[in-house]
């Protein structure tokens, strides 16, 4: 458990100061590149890289990163260990600034192909997520957990920029009316934080979006599977994802 607890105090306050980063581009004003994939990329992605990726180097030398903003990472093969990062999650919802702040710092730490240490920060709304497998899940320092299903019904976290209609479908499936939208890795969170209920996914990701969330979820007592049900694995083919539901007691 020390190892990860001391994992945790040491990269929550790396991630705050990417997030100041992020912040400080945001609050200039400033537009976006687009990179050969088509997505979009900013400075304050940049900037939050450089920060994360050179303190995991300086204090955990020995652990390979995969990150978002390194390409020539994505060709690697999975070792048993390591980082997955993504600087700035939801650059969508970051270039919109419409107040909501749905965009997020995330690293995560990958063994054996599950992901068993999480951090998420949204500096725009100095929430802070971190979870392990042995020391549980918290947000600005307080536990947090699954909740059960309300009486009224189970609550979903949908995307708000990637929305689709096998979502739509599985929700209807499933008799979900309620949902909330939200973008970025905190779907996760807010299930973990007892916020919502489950989080289906069928439009594609990338396992540096999803890799912090889910070990939060998980340390939060929820759990992240394939649609059919098998175990959702990170390490896969250029770190792509394919479908998931991330779920707390639904």
């Amino acid at each position: 458990m020390k190892f990860y607890a001391e994992m945790i105090a040491f990269l929550e306050p790396v991630a705050r100061e990417a997030g100041d980063a992020i912040m400080h581009v945001y609050n200039a004003g400033g537009g976006a590149k687009t990179k050969g994939d088509g997505s979009p990329v900013t400075e304050a992605d940049r900037q939050a890289e450089v920060i994360i990726l050179g303190a995991l180097k300086s204090k955990y030398p020995e652990i390979p990163i995969i990150s978002e903003e390194n390409a020539d990472s994505h060709s690697l093969d999975a070792p048993e260990r390591f980082f997955l990062v993504d600087p700035l999650d939801g650059t969508k919802e970051f270039l919109k600034r419409d107040g909501k702040g749905s965009f997020t710092v995330n690293i995560a730490l990958i063994e054996n192909s599950e992901p068993t240490l999480g951090i998420v920060y949204a500096p725009a709304l100095d929430r802070m997520f971190s979870g392990s497998i042995e020391t549980g899940a918290t947000e600005n320092g307080q536990s947090v957990l699954v909740r059960d299903i309300p009486g009224n019904g189970a609550v979903a976290v949908a995307s708000a920029s990637h929305r689709d209609e096998a979502t739509n479908n599985w929700l209807e499936s499933h008799s979900i009316s309620q949902t909330v939208s939200i973008g970025s890795s905190l779907k996760f969170c807010l299930v973990a934080a007892g916020e919502a209920d489950v989080y289906p996914r069928f439009g594609p990701t990338m396992e540096w979006d999803t890799a912090a969330g889910d070990a939060v979820l998980r340390a939060s007592g929820g759990s992240v599977e394939n649609p059919d049900g098998s175990a959702f694995c990170y390490g896969k083919p250029e770190y792509r994802n394919g479908a998931f539901v991330a779920k707390g007691k639904f």
